[in-house]
């Protein structure tokens, strides 16, 4: 086979990686302490970015039940009472709580009575195993012999299945249901009498199936089944007998355990040639700070939980140091013999990591005062470090949804997606050998304590039909096709490309609003001054003495040249900023102009001129308090008010007399936020829009040239589940209320997008509402569409939206929509998603919306929390975002101007500045030089790229552009040398004629 040039990269990348941080060696008890600290040096972002590749051949895939949550049918076939049946028939369920559907596992998916339809399920996944329990109390209803021939037939013809199919079973023989028999006669696993019976129970299981079965695992998470069954009750039997039965529990539970691998190693596993282990469930935890402490601590909240089982097992045959420390007689003893016979029971490393112990039933005072966090791949890590590098097969692993939630489970997918990658990150990064996964779970079924209230299955059952038909949620599709592709190989639309962007493409930086600074130099104070050189030593003014006042000029404005040098520093060809409409009109009128200001604003443009920057210039830009509207405007209704359009159009008028001289591009709105604008303000918002831009067609554009648009927040929106035609049509419903509201009247039809309409139409008359989207008149229609030169947007990130309601507070009843989080994705301080190619789909969309219109993206970037670190975000985001830009131009033909980055510095965009701003000092963050590189080349030149010599470039060169920017110094210098040759020139003449005089 041949490798693709993006599958080398990636093992590339795999293997630096590697170099760099290492393998684990050998593993031994308090090696893995090492994981916490490993893992806060990578490298930042690389290490969180998604890892683009394959696990290794042979790698297997599976799904995952267990026999009471999906089995049902407790009272057919001659089944006996479990623990689970007793419980969930008390009075009181699991927790109190009264779950809706049916009681318990009585019927739950009822896979007892439907085994094909299973059996096709998997076939659909086209998984290489299948993981489901065997229920002892099915095949022997008292617990002991004699067995019960309808449950040996029954999962006979499982396994029947399962071989026609090709799937490879692997086989539990206890996953919680303990026969009720056992617990009332000998008090459960709390007796030693259990390890017995548990072999015998075992044996009947290795000689009837054996011969069809090479994976066994003896129990299930025998955590949960001692803690909660023994200790606390929270589970069946629900006996509450403290930490010590609890601990009594796991001691019999490890002792059974290693019974049944000695059982199997002695007189199976010659013949049948399988493999045995035990599931162990763990969470995992991350220290509150990096301290020696608290790594500690969370190195012994490890081994309370996995350690207790897994250190015995994998390691000497005996419990953790620190529990044995901490625990003193509460912790029972393993005599020399037993530890020897419990050492290596184990031929592999089964591991079960999702919501039910990491969230759920793990004991709060077993975190040691630490925090929880969902890393499989740092657990995966750890258990390499502390277990001597075994072999792992994750037979357990996925999240949970809504128990309201049918087909779209967007959350879930998301989960699976961050648990997958995370294994695959261990094998390729870490060097970890996970061999297997498997999800759970296959179907829908009875959540143990949760009852029905949650949903784990890939496919959907309705609890309260009678047929219990499988449903494929969107879950089925996304791990369907990760099989069929082993993982997540390299695309190429993943891969970044080589080119440039078009001579004249205009690359800029933004500022909310450029710093003002209007306190007048020294050489404008009129006032005459006396030093009082004998007693106060200060200038004291003389009273009724005045000098001739001089014209302003735009040097007096030292605040404008600090910031010209720190644009030019940035070699950017544009510069967007906005007006402050409040401040030069604080009346909303002409009866009272801010000329100070004015004059600052002109003077700021005509230095960007000087050096060969743009000026970009949005009239009004909305604040989230005032919209920084004149007072007498906002107080009186805002955009709300009619009154309000004429005021705008006035306004407009004056910038454009005022500095229309200077500014060429125009942008009349920049971000209006369609969150906080009602229909009627959004509505007067375009006409005002409208009208300032015929007023610049028809009065200045003649004479001054420039272009004007207006400039609206565009950030894309994705279906959550990309299978789901539910999903879909909400994403384009919200980019027609985000973003086609104001778009489509000026860039489309001249009216508001038909969705709207009918979907605030649909809303009113079923949900009474009262939501007006207003008209406009036919000539208004014709005002405002094709009121533009180019489409100006800004973009920062992409959503994430969904149709199944999942969690209440990100669920948006107005629009019928549910926010749902990529997990995978990097993510900013502020929790804002870098997802680089929303960039390239967003300007896809405006293409095929609205054709080939010049679109600019006026502003684009990312926060940081202030730390050097973190700037690496910036660097990666800037990068990644450019070259989306540049697929867009070059790959799909889009009509694109410009780029700019946002933020300028951090006193007035704080945390999204290229310039950091401490102590009065503006300091260029590396985010600011990348962003300087790119400028420089002009995107992202390769070997192949051909060299594009532009015109105006051509013409020009780099020592012509320091005359042409310095013409005022030089004038300067001119006069001063003048002066001194003409100096020199009276000195030596005046000198001779006084020589000759004498002489």
């Amino acid at each position: 086979a041949v490798e693709s040039p993006a599958g080398s990269m990636a093992v590339a990348a795999s293997l630096l990686l590697l170099l760099l941080l290492g393998r684990p060696g050998l593993g031994a008890p308090g090696q893995g302490a090492g994981t916490w600290s490993r893992f806060a040096r990578l490298p930042y972002p690389q290490d969180q970015l998604f890892l683009h590749d394959t696990f290794p051949d042979g790698f297997l895939w599976g799904a995952g039940s267990a026999a009471y949550q999906t089995e049902g049918g407790w009272r057919q076939g001659g089944k006996g009472a479990s623990v689970w049946d007793t419980f969930a028939h008390r009075p009181t369920t699991p927790s109190g709580a009264a779950p809706p559907g049916p009681v318990g596992g009585d019927v739950a998916s009822d896979s007892y009575n439907n085994l094909f339809r299973d059996v096709e399920g998997l076939r659909r996944l086209g998984v290489s195993h299948y993981r489901f329990s065997l229920s002892w109390a099915r095949l022997l209803p008292n617990g002991t012999a004699p067995p019960n021939p309808a449950g040996l037939a029954h999962y006979g013809r499982l396994l029947a299945h399962l071989r026609e199919l090709g799937v490879e079973p692997v086989v539990t023989l206890y996953h919680w249901d303990l026969p009720q028999a056992l617990q009332d006669a000998f008090g459960g696993w709390a007796s030693p009498v259990l390890p017995r019976l548990f072999r015998d129970y075992a044996e009947l299981c290795f000689r009837h199936f054996g011969g069809q079965v090479r994976y066994w695992l003896t129990v299930d998470n025998p955590y949960v089944v001692a803690w909660h069954g023994y200790g606390t009750g929270r589970l069946p039997p629900g006996v509450r007998g403290g930490p010590r039965l609890g601990y009594l529990a796991a001691h019999h539970l490890l002792q059974a355990h290693a019974n049944v691998w000695h059982l199997y190693n002695e007189r199976f596993r010659p013949a049948q040639r399988g493999k045995v282990s035990i599931a162990l469930s763990s969470h995992w935890i991350k220290p509150q700070h990096m301290t020696e402490k608290n790594i500690k601590e969370c190195q012994k909240s490890l081994d309370f939980v996995l350690g207790w089982f897994a250190k015995p097992i994998f390691i000497d045959g005996d419990y953790p140091d620190s529990m044995r420390s901490n625990l003193s007689s509460l912790l029972p003893e393993f005599s020399d013999a037993e530890k020897k016979y419990i050492k290596g029971t184990a031929d592999f490393f089964a591991l079960s990591f999702g919501a039910t112990l990491s969230f759920q039933l793990l004991d709060s005072h077993m975190k040691f005062q630490q925090l929880e966090s969902i890393s499989l791949r740092q657990l995966l890590y750890w258990i390499n470090s502390e277990y001597n590098n075994p072999q792992i097969f994750i037979v357990e692993n996925s999240w949970f949804v809504s128990g309201t939630t049918k087909k779209d489970d967007a959350k879930y997918i998301y989960y699976l997606k961050k648990f997958i990658m995370e294994t695959l990150k261990a094998i390729r990064y870490d060097g970890v050998n996970v061999f297997g996964y498997t999800v759970w779970s296959l179907l829908d079924g009875f959540e143990w304590h949760r009852g029905y209230s949650i949903r784990r299955g890939l496919f959907y059952v309705d609890f309260q039909s009678h047929d219990k038909k499988l449903m494929p949620k969107s879950s089925v599709l996304f791990y369907q096709k990760l099989i069929e592709k082993n993982g997540f190989p390299p695309l190429p639309e993943n891969q970044p490309i080589e080119g440039i962007f078009p001579c004249g493409f205009a690359w800029g930086i933004v500022d909310n609003y450029i710093q003002v600074d209007t306190t007048p130099a020294q050489f404008l104070d009129s006032n005459v001054y006396v030093w009082d050189v004998h007693q106060t030593k200060k200038l004291i003014k003389v009273d009724g003495v005045y000098t001739l006042k001089r014209k302003r000029h735009c040097v007096d404005f030292a605040a404008i040249r600090l910031q010209i040098s720190l644009l030019q520093e940035m070699h950017v060809t544009h510069f967007h900023f906005s007006l402050k409409w409040s401040l030069i009109l604080p009346l909303g009128n002409l009866s009272l102009i801010n000329h100070t200001l004015v004059h600052y604003y002109q003077c700021f443009a005509s230095e960007l001129l000087r050096v060969n920057i743009t000026p970009v210039v949005a009239l009004w830009q909305p604040m989230i308090e005032s919209q920084e509207l004149p007072v007498s405007l906002a107080k009186y209704g805002a955009w709300e008010n009619t009154e309000t359009i004429w005021a705008f159009v006035e306004y407009a008028r004056f910038c454009f007399t005022s500095l229309g001289d200077h500014v060429k591009f125009w942008i009349t709105m920049n971000e209006p936020s369609v969150k906080n604008l009602t229909y009627t303000a959004g509505h007067n918002l375009l006409k005002a829009h409208a009208k300032v831009w015929h007023l610049y067609d028809k009065e200045f554009r003649r004479s001054q040239k420039g272009k004007i648009s207006i400039a609206l927040q565009a950030d894309w929106i994705e279906p959550a589940c990309p299978f789901s035609r539910n999903d879909q049509e909400v994403a384009d419903r919200i980019l027609e209320f985000d973003i086609g509201w104001l778009a489509e009247p000026i860039f489309g039809n001249g009216d508001y997008p038909e969705v709207m309409r009918a979907w605030l139409h649909r809303i009113n008359s079923v949900d009474l509402y009262n939501f007006h989207l207003p008209y406009f008149s036919e000539d208004e229609k014709k005002l405002i569409q094709g009121s533009f030169d180019f489409f100006a947007l800004s973009h920062y990130t992409t959503t994430l939206v969904g149709s199944e309601k999942e969690d209440a507070v990100k669920y948006d009843h107005y629009l019928e929509v549910q926010m749902i989080n990529d997990i995978t994705w990097l993510h900013s301080p502020s929790r804002a998603a870098v997802v680089p190619w929303g960039l390239r789909k967003l300007l896809n969309w405006v293409k095929s919306k609205y054709g080939d219109v010049p679109i600019y993206v006026i502003a684009n970037g990312i926060d940081d929390d202030q730390n050097m670190v973190h700037d690496k975000l910036r660097v990666y985001y800037i990068q990644n975002y450019i070259n989306e830009a540049l697929k867009a131009y070059t790959l799909d033909h889009v009509n694109l101007q410009g780029y700019f980055v946002y933020a300028f510095n951090d006193k007035t965009a704080p945390k999204y500045g290229l310039y950091s701003y401490v102590a009065n000092q503006y300091e260029p963050k590396p985010s600011l030089k990348h962003y300087r590189e790119i400028i420089v080349n002009n995107g992202f030149p390769g070997p192949e790229t051909p060299a594009m010599v532009c015109p105006e470039e051509a013409a020009s060169c780099p020592k012509c552009h320091f005359f042409r920017t310095r013409k005022s110094l030089l004038a300067f210098i001119s006069f001063i040398f003048v002066a001194f040759i003409v100096t020199i020139f009276f000195i030596t003449y005046y000198s001779k004629r006084i020589e000759r005089r004498y002489k």
